[in-house]
């Protein structure tokens, strides 16, 4: 009920606000998404006279504790109070990570207002995400080629008209190549250290096997840090409290349930994935191997095989790092540490560095843009 009152406080706030003071407008669900918004909000508060909202689903946002003379923030619920404030918005340009745009609560305004999706991720548009996920955003930004290729191929398969694409990045990786957060020299008596941080599902490997790997890699001396995506703690606790209830007291294992910080990615030799798009950010942002667990591809768009595009996360799979079939578990300590051995960080950064749009500048290149939509 206190968050209920807060949002409809915050949403009648907003409105009352003049109409100029809410040029742009950001909207984030929560902590996680910082990361992907933190520097094209403070680039397009430092190119110009701009001003700017910052609306956030999450109390503990850090966006909300931003001061800015040009800043306004407002906290939201998500449920009846955000989808009012989406339908009634009035602002030239919104910006937001959230896909499915008014394909379910959330509704595009009955305002005029221009949409712009900013990605999250660097996995394909058309397997990794619902059908028509992107249909009710008039902008898109893409972090790499392949998001530009996957988009037109998405608008002819469905006739529809063509949206602004702008090359534009990814800020998550651009965080992590800042390096604010540095990497610690790697003592050459350490044990390898591995981060398992596999996506989340039915089929996710924690979900599948998590307790039945993570005793394999302790078994062989590796240090292990289990860090599971949120909905796999949401939905599957149980699972992460099992691989806990073994390991938890083992003086070479961790878990680690902060998928915003960066500590244990820098920690870590190699990261054991699946289909996760954490995994693109560990090998293009710190240039180490990845070992993939192979099982069935992670699809939310069964519509995907019409478009004759490889989706990115299947193609770059073997370009930074390995494939390891999931019956073959017991086969992972001796994959680790060939990848170990035998990976080079300069072919990494060479893949990277021609699968992402402006690498480092990602947040100068989208604060162009959102003012090109301004002054158009």
């Amino acid at each position: 009920m206190r968050r209920t009152i807060r949002s409809i406080l915050d949403a009648a706030t907003f409105f009352g606000l003049p109409r100029e003071q809410r040029q742009i407008v950001f909207y984030s669900e929560g902590t996680s998404y910082w990361a992907h918004l933190e520097k094209l909000l403070g680039a397009v508060l430092e190119s110009g006279t701009v001003n700017v909202c910052y609306i956030s689903s999450q109390h503990d946002d850090p966006g909300l504790q931003l001061r800015h003379d040009r800043l306004r923030t407002f906290q939201t619920d998500t449920g009846w109070v955000r989808n009012w404030l989406f339908e009634n918005m009035q602002c030239d340009v919104m910006v937001m990570t959230m896909p499915d745009l008014d394909q379910f609560q959330v509704k595009r305004s009955r305002h005029q207002v221009h949409y712009v999706y900013v990605q999250h991720s660097l996995v394909s548009l058309h397997m990794a995400y619902r059908d028509h996920a992107f249909d009710g955003f008039d902008t898109l930004f893409c972090a790499g080629p392949h998001h530009i290729k996957e988009a037109r191929a998405l608008e002819a398969l469905d006739k529809l008209p063509p949206k602004n694409l702008v090359e534009h990045g990814y800020e998550r990786l651009d965080r992590i190549l800042d390096g604010e957060e540095v990497t610690a020299a790697k003592d050459k008596n350490q044990p390898i250290h591995v981060l398992l941080a596999p996506s989340w599902g039915p089929q996710g490997v924690i979900e599948i096997a998590g307790k039945q790997l993570a005793g394999i890699l302790l078994d062989r001396g590796f240090g292990v840090t289990v860090r599971p995506h949120p909905q796999t703690s949401r939905l599957s606790g149980d699972r992460v409290d099992a691989i806990c209830s073994a390991y938890g007291s083992h003086p070479l294992f961790a878990l680690d349930t902060d998928v915003a910080g960066e500590t244990s990615l820098r920690q870590a030799d190699l990261m054991i994935s699946d289909w996760s798009g954490a995994a693109l950010d560990f090998a293009f942002g710190l240039e180490k191997p990845v070992l993939f667990i192979d099982g069935p591809r992670k699809v939310n768009n069964p519509r995907y095989e019409e478009i004759d595009i490889e989706p990115f996360e299947v193609f770059v799979r073997d370009q930074v790092g390995k494939l390891l079939p999931r019956d073959e578990l017991e086969r992972a300590p001796d994959a680790i540490e060939a990848l170990v051995r035998e990976h080079s960080g300069s072919h990494i950064a060479d893949v990277r560095d021609a699968s992402v749009f402006n690498v480092g500048s990602s947040a100068s290149a989208g604060a162009k843009a959102l003012a090109q939509l301004l002054s158009n």
